[in-house]
């Protein structure tokens, strides 16, 4: 388990919400299907489960909310 900060979060079109986090230490982006929409249908899309940014169906485009 590493320490995590967080970036970003957006929801999804198909209503799933994802979240982007850094790792501290090596300062790697991951990112996470926080939770998956109710009527989503892509099968890559499971709750905790990290997937890099190219495999998120709908990208992380303008709306990602920031932490503060």
């Amino acid at each position: 388990m590493s320490l995590v900060r967080l970036l970003g979060f957006t929801t999804l079109a198909c209503g799933c919400v994802s979240g982007r986090y850094r790792e501290v230490s090596t300062d790697r982006e991951v990112t996470y299907i926080e939770e998956k929409g109710v009527d989503c249908v892509h099968s890559g899309h499971q709750r905790n489960q990290p997937v890099s940014a190219n495999r998120v169906a709908h990208g992380f485009g303008g709306g990602i909310g920031r932490a503060s």
